[in-house]
C-alpha cells in the first residue's frame, strides 16, 4: 500500500504564484503519477474538498471541518474506492471533550484542532487498518503533546470489532527531537516511518534548511519498504508549502 501524507495548504489566494489556482495542476499530475492508494490531506478547506472529490474520480474524499459548524479547515482521509471499504469513520476533537465540536485545549491558538479516524478493509487481501490523519496546534507545545499523546493512547487502547493495526499520518508542527515527539518513547509499539527523510516544511522554497513537522507513525504490525518526499515544483510553484511525505508499506 502506498500511503501518503500531504498538507495541502489553505487557500485563501494568499500565496501570489504559488496560490492553489496555480497549483491545481500540478498536483493532478502528481497523484496520477504516484497512484497512491491513501492519501491524507491537512488544511483542507471546504471548497478544496469539493475540488479533491470532483477531481479524483478513483477516490472516496471523507472527512468534515474543525469549527463548531463542521466548517473551515479538514484532515480529510482519500482512499481508492476500488481497493478498500470504509468499515467505520469517527472525527474527534483534540480537547478534553473530544465529541463537542470546535473544543479546544486551554493552552492552544484559537484554532480547534481534529483527528480523522478511518477504519479500512482491503476488498482484495481483507486486511484491515486504521489510519489516522491530524495537524496539531501551530502555536502551543503543551497543546501539541496534549492533542498528540490524547491520539496515541486511542491508537493503542481503541477496540475495533476485528483487531487492525494503526497507522498515524499529519503535520505535527513539531520537530523530532521537541518534548512533544519525545511522547513516542513512552509508545515501544510504534515507530516512525519517516525517520530517514529530511524537511518537509520549506514554505514554497524560501527556506534554505526544510524543518521536518510532517509523518507516519505506525504500529509494530506494519512494514514499511521505502519512504520518499515529493518535492516536485515546475516553473517556481510548488505542491504545497509542505513536502507530501509518501511511504510503501506491508501490514504482516
Amino acid at each position: 500500500m502506498k500511503l501518503v501524507t500531504f498538507n495541502i495548504r489553505c487557500d485563501y489566494g494568499q500565496d501570489g504564484p504559488n496560490s492553489f489556482c496555480f497549483r491545481k495542476p500540478l498536483i493532478l499530475e502528481k497523484i496520477k503519477a504516484e497512484n497512491p492508494d491513501i492519501i491524507c490531506f491537512q488544511e483542507v478547506l471546504p471548497h478544496v474538498a469539493v475540488w479533491l472529490k470532483d477531481n479524483l474520480s478513483d477516490y472516496c474524499v471523507i472527512g468534515c471541518g474543525r469549527d463548531e459548524k463542521l466548517g473551515n479547515e479538514q484532515t480529510s482521509i482519500v482512499y481508492k474506492k476500488s481497493i478498500y471499504n470504509l468499515l467505520e469513520m469517527e472525527v474527534f476533537w483534540l480537547s478534553e471533550t473530544p465529541k463537542v465540536p470546535g473544543s479546544r485545549y486551554k493552552n492552544q491558538s484559537d484554532c480547534p484542532r481534529i483527528c480523522t479516524m478511518a477504519l479500512f478493509q482491503n476488498v482484495k487481501t481483507n486486511e484491515v487498518f486504521r489510519i489516522y490523519n491530524t495537524h496539531l496546534d501551530h502555536i502551543g507545545s503543551e497543546a501539541r503533546r496534549l492533542g498528540l499523546s490524547q491520539i496515541l493512547n486511542r491508537m493503542e487502547r481503541e477496540e475495533t470489532f476485528i483487531p487492525a493495526p494503526a497507522i498515524l499520518t499529519g503535520d505535527f508542527n513539531a520537530l523530532p527531537d521537541s518534548a512533544e515527539m519525545e511522547l513516542l518513547k513512552d509508545y515501544p509499539r510504534l515507530f516512525d516511518l519517516t525517520a530517514g527523510i529530511q524537511g518537509t516544511f520549506h514554505d514554497f522554497g524560501r527556506r534554505k534548511e526544510p524543518e521536518k513537522i510532517d509523518y507516519i507513525i505506525a504500529q509494530e504490525q506494519i512494514t514499511c519498504l521505502n519512504t520518499e518526499v515529493w518535492n516536485d515544483f515546475k516553473d517556481g510553484v510548488y505542491l504545497s508549502d509542505h513536502y507530501p511525505v509518501s511511504a510503501k508499506i506491508r501490514i504482516k
